[in-house]
């Protein structure tokens, strides 16, 4: 069944300027991206990804919520079902997805680990053909090889310059990103009941709640007052630029200039990755890495393009 993008791209160039709808798509995308640096920053103070996640949804958790109130204003309250789908879906799409994320960034990249998640598109259209029967293209299995080949390219090179751990790291992040096609394959008939926004503040708020509550049972209450100041500042920093502000602007940006065109300039994120890392972490950009990603981004756009 094809998409329908709303509002109409017709309508939307008719009565408005794009230039304010693709700068917050793209303040969105280096937004989103900046979370990786953040993490692997936090990560040399000594904390682990249990408190490190923890922290984050504890200090987004009033944003989201209060995000949830305003979106339901005037609309009826949630039903048993929706209370029940919207939990599953905030286990799937932020909570186990941002913990196996956050776990796998301590052994890769935060190059490496945008390339995996850029792949999302790819998992959404393999669910899209295992749960659904839906048809896959030859041009969509060119489009594939070609993504994936680029991450195998990086793979090689994470591999000779970090170890034997990048396996590890790897499949946690991979992990991430099936958990959240899950949530992307299984969301859309609750955003046309909820509303995105209702559906995005409730679920995250759920999600904050799961990782809150993973860190009560598998670590001591005291564990939270011993991390070095710079993680709780700059966990304050993840939740708000990384989380909350760049869910907003790219809903903003749909609003204004359609879904494809949005998520056509969430393509800057991985490359905004990419220099973050060079410049705050020192990770190395050689030519394998330039390399994969115009493979992994080249292949994701032929997928959206061809889809």
């Amino acid at each position: 069944m094809a998409s329908i993008e709303w509002p109409p791209m017709s309508a939307v160039l008719q009565h408005k300027p794009l230039w304010p709808g693709l700068a917050m798509a793209s303040v969105g995308a280096v937004c989103f991206a900046g979370k990786a640096i953040i993490v692997k920053l936090a990560y040399r103070h000594g904390v682990d990804a249990v408190t490190l996640i923890m922290f984050r949804m504890l200090f987004a958790l009033p944003l989201f919520l209060a995000l949830s109130i305003w979106a339901s204003r005037g609309k009826p309250p949630l039903a048993r079902r929706d209370w029940i789908v919207v939990t599953g879906l905030g286990f799937s799409g932020y909570y186990m997805a941002s913990y196996l994320d956050f776990a796998g960034l301590a052994y890769v990249s935060a190059s490496f680990e945008r390339l995996i998640l850029y792949l999302n598109p790819t998992i959404v259209l393999f669910l899209g053909a295992l749960l659904f029967k839906r048809r896959v293209t030859a041009r969509q299995l060119v489009a594939l090889a070609v993504s994936y080949a680029g991450v195998l390219l990086v793979f090689g090179h994470e591999l000779h310059f970090q170890g034997s751990n990048v396996w590890l790291g790897a499949a946690l992040v991979f992990g991430s990103a099936i958990s959240y096609a899950l949530y992307l394959v299984y969301s859309g008939e609750e955003v046309q009941r909820l509303g995105a926004l209702r559906l995005t503040g409730v679920a995250t708020s759920v999600a904050c709640l799961f990782c809150i509550g993973q860190f009560l049972l598998v670590r001591p209450l005291d564990a939270a007052l011993t991390v070095q100041p710079a993680v709780v500042w700059l966990s304050v920093l993840n939740a708000v630029l990384c989380t909350f502000a760049p869910v907003l602007l790219v809903m903003m940006a749909i609003e204004r200039v359609g879904a494809t065109i949005a998520a056509q300039t969430g393509m800057i994120g991985p490359m905004s990755t990419i220099l973050m890392g060079v410049v705050i972490l020192d990770e190395p950009f050689t030519p394998w890495v330039a390399a994969g990603t115009v493979l992994v981004m080249g292949g994701v756009w032929l997928l959206t393009r061809w889809r």
